[in-house]
């Protein structure tokens, strides 16, 4: 099943305070990676807590193509894959274009059958993003890679493991990497590696097909290459953006709301500031219960790759700040581009000053508008939304497409917790 990319649109009416309880769904980021380590093996692999997201839709059709056994559950949240007879090296061009996990399946690809080939991957346009890290640790475990006009190929013998060293903690890099790095000849130390918790979450994934791998959650990951990997049973970890979503949305309400099924080193960055700007956090094992009775304060957040300020979460916070008593910052330091949907805000009666394409100033509290405005990406889409929940009348958000590629039904967790949104 891949979903249409028509135009939808959400429309919100502000001054509702939210309040009660909802559940958080599996990670996007987390689903994503695990679907793509199913190419390692020939076994089945099965994955539980599968967020029901579009992205996750053109990822199994896109295994589909390759010649994998992909079945779905919707109803159980559930997919089993078998990659035992892979016939195709090359992912669909139409759905690499969809989305930049797409590019995640060449890593397995590459070690398991010594070839893939791929068009650039498309997804959000947030600024430069290249796939140098990638294409560089693929060289240095032997691979050859040819940049044509329109695809990258590669093509190798088995891979050797080596010392590779990332110019920056890539997120999706250090993902290929590392599932390349599990099938390899010998001993891969990735240097510089991304330590966010879905990277942590696929290497356990790794660990369960048999995989040696040390060094996760830290910037030097070691992986001692097997020459097969048995298939897994997993489930997807929660995801702590959608969470983070909805925990800020009941601050800028100031409303009370409990978040069930969240890990609380996961949300350990938001949690700060969130309390340094007024909330009020309180946990109970896998519950986060976030309310906000005071009038909120000015901050600063700077995004950064994890444990930094989730780049993620920018966007949303940045509706917080807008409610927020004096001028906050923002400082964007993962992409290059993220701030373009300032301006939407700015429609809606936000204070705004852009110092460059990643930072700005906010001054609030301002009084928001309702009005027309469109989501650019998923992001920048929640934010949005967020921010039509405190303005005054109706604000309708076109391109909102763009929330099914990343939340699981966050109209109606909204709607549940008493917000007036709707699809329209």
């Amino acid at each position: 099943m891949v979903v249409t990319t028509a135009t939808e649109r959400i429309v919100t009416v502000g001054g509702r305070t939210l309040r009660g309880r909802v559940a958080i769904s599996g990670a996007k980021n987390a689903a994503l990676p695990a679907m793509a380590a199913a190419l390692l093996t020939e076994e089945e692999c099965v994955l539980e807590n599968v967020p029901l997201l579009d992205d996750v839709f053109v990822m199994a059709e896109l295994l589909r193509a390759l010649g994998a056994e992909v079945d779905l559950d919707t109803e159980r949240h559930r997919v089993r894959i078998r990659a035992a007879e892979i016939e195709v090296f090359e992912p669909p061009p139409e759905l690499v274009a969809r989305m930049r996990a797409s590019f995640l399946v060449t890593g397995p690809l590459l070690a398991r059958f010594g070839r893939a080939r791929s068009v650039p991957p498309g997804g959000c346009q947030l600024g430069t993003r290249p796939v140098d890290v990638d294409l560089r640790g693929f060289r240095k475990l032997g691979a050859q890679v040819e940049v044509g006009e329109r695809a990258f190929e590669f093509r190798a013998g088995r891979l050797r493991g080596c010392e590779i060293y990332m110019d920056y903690p890539s997120h999706t890099g250090t993902e290929n990497l590392l599932m390349a790095a599990a099938l390899a000849q010998g001993r891969t130390t990735i240097i510089n590696a991304a330590a966010e918790p879905e990277i942590v979450h696929l290497g356990e994934i790794l660990q369960d097909m048999g995989a040696r791998i040390s060094g996760l959650g830290t910037s030097r990951i070691v992986v001692h290459g097997l020459d097969r990997l048995r298939g897994y049973r997993a489930s997807v970890l929660p995801d702590r953006l959608e969470a983070g979503t909805l925990a800020i949305a009941a601050a800028i309400t100031h409303g009370e709301v409990i978040l069930d099924h969240v890990r609380e080193p996961d949300m350990a960055p938001l949690t700060h500031k969130l309390r340094e700007a007024g909330a009020e956090v309180w946990w109970s094992e896998s519950s986060m219960l976030v309310r906000a009775p005071h009038p909120l304060c000015a901050t600063e957040i700077q995004a950064l790759p994890f444990p930094g300020f989730p780049t993620d979460l920018q966007a949303a916070f940045a509706v917080l700040m807008t409610q927020a008593h004096g001028r906050s910052r923002i400082f964007e330091r993962v992409f290059n581009d993220r701030l373009r949907y300032t301006s939407e805000l700015r429609k809606m009666g936000a204070r705004i000053e852009l110092v460059d394409r990643q930072q700005a100033w906010i001054d609030g509290p301002a009084r928001l508008r309702g009005t027309e405005v469109r989501a650019l990406d998923i992001r920048s889409g929640a934010c949005l939304v967020l921010a039509g929940l405190v303005a005054e009348g109706e604000t309708v958000i076109l391109d909102a497409q763009h929330l099914r590629r990343g939340y699981e039904d966050l109209v109606g967790k909204l709607a549940a917790l008493g917000a007036n949104v709707r699809y329209a």
